[in-house]
């Protein structure tokens, strides 16, 4: 009984023991710890994150208007083509026959030209030497009035005198009379040759009749030689050329095809080539034409990665009402990797920004608008903030001042006036 007394004493102290051991060695809980930066005053130079396609530099839509038929076709669609490749060839045969057709008429012509200005010229002669003529007729004719005049005049005073017979005087007054109307109708037939000068022009000034005739002529000789250059002109639109270094997207076209009205040939320019980055009207307003951009074609693999060019434009909203900008980044592609369709991301870079600099995880919505600084006495603090812009991995903020420590993570699980350790 004793024994069993001693032991159970011995175990209740033991036990008392054990258990003051236990609560002295209980240690108080330790604040959170979390990562911080100091906030410092700097440049960053940001940029968009924007998804986009690849589209063609151009697209070229090729058609006739001739209506020969298709002689040699030379391309097929996926062919890349140089500028000032053959793509097809139409028949030319009708065209030939027709400018040789036109040259023939204007030979023609220009024979009837030579004949019509020869014979004008002829008539323009023979008119200025029938007023010649006219005029001398007409001055013999007054010389034989003014003679036969005189004639009368001595007959009459030779009649008063009784020395000749009233028969001799009627015959001399008739003959006066006969040289007057010779007189007349020289005189009209001068007027005649003068008006046919007139009327056909003169050696000196060809602009009359006969010179219009020629002009006639010539003009008929000229409309041959046009018409046969028309045709000489189809003839060479029936050699359809590529327009652009690119690719065949599309031949409408076979031989002995008629061209018609549609469209025979797509070519699109793909080297150089547009990278299409859809953004919205926030995203836009800082670039500009000439910035930097790097475009990722996860299509490519790692040869998607490299491509960089420049921008090539801004386009206000692309439907009217809408919100959806876009930014053409023109790109070289001289290998032809680059395809249109192609779905792509683009980094556009945008000015730089020179401000107080944080970690860009530091906020703690994606409003960028509040971050957790930690003071001098280990206390969090919520601060309101603004965002100039960032780079992606930091940002520029107004709100706090150059050496402010802030919270590197907004999403760590402390709160408002909570104490931590910073590491």
């Amino acid at each position: 009984m004793l024994y069993r007394a001693l032991a159970a004493a011995t175990c209740l102290a033991a036990a008392f023991l054990l258990d003051g051991c236990g609560k002295s060695a209980a240690k108080p809980p330790q604040p959170p710890t979390v990562s911080t930066a100091v906030a410092q005053s700097g440049t960053i130079y940001p940029n968009e994150l924007l998804p986009g396609l690849i589209a063609p530099f151009q697209n070229v839509a090729i058609s006739s208007t001739l209506v020969e038929p298709a002689l040699q076709v030379d391309v097929a669609e996926g062919d890349r083509v140089r500028r000032g490749e053959i793509l097809a060839v139409l028949d030319t045969t009708d065209l030939r026959a027709q400018m040789e057709a036109d040259i023939a008429q204007a030979k023609s012509d220009a024979a009837g030209a030579t004949h019509t200005s020869d014979q004008g010229l002829l008539t323009i002669q023979q008119s200025q030497q029938s007023v010649v003529n006219t005029q001398e007729a007409l001055t013999q004719a007054r010389q034989t009035l003014a003679r036969d005049s005189l004639d009368l005049s001595r007959y009459q005073q030779l009649d008063a005198k009784g020395y000749i017979a009233q028969q001799q005087v009627a015959q001399q007054l008739a003959l006066v009379r006969n040289d007057r109307a010779a007189v007349n109708s020289a005189a009209a037939s001068v007027r005649s040759a003068q008006e046919q000068v007139v009327s056909n022009g003169t050696l000196q000034n060809p602009n009359g009749l006969q010179a219009s005739s020629v002009a006639q002529a010539v003009a008929l000789e000229k409309v041959a030689l046009a018409q046969a250059d028309q045709i000489r002109a189809s003839i060479v639109k029936a050699t359809i050329y590529s327009p652009i270094d690119g690719v065949v997207v599309n031949r409408n076209l076979n031989v002995g095809e008629y061209p018609g009205t549609r469209q025979i040939f797509t070519l699109q320019q793909v080297d150089p080539i547009y990278a299409i980055l859809h953004a919205s009207g926030t995203q836009v307003a800082s670039v500009a034409v000439g910035t930097p951009a790097k475009i990722v074609a996860s299509d490519l693999g790692a040869l998607g990665r490299n491509q960089t060019g420049r921008v090539a434009g801004v386009l206000n909203e692309v439907n009217p009402g809408s919100t959806d900008f876009q930014i053409k980044v023109l790109l070289r592609n001289p290998s032809g990797k680059l395809r249109p369709g192609m779905a792509i991301e683009g980094n556009v870079a945008l000015p730089p920004l020179t401000g107080v600099k944080i970690p860009a995880t530091a906020f703690l919505d994606d409003n960028h608008d509040t971050i957790m600084t930690v003071g001098d006495d280990s206390t969090v603090k919520t601060v309101k903030v603004q965002e100039a812009g960032n780079d992606g991995t930091v940002a520029v903020v107004s709100g706090i001042a150059p050496g402010t420590r802030v919270v590197s993570d907004g999403q760590t699980s402390v709160g408002d006036g909570e104490k931590v350790a910073v590491r």
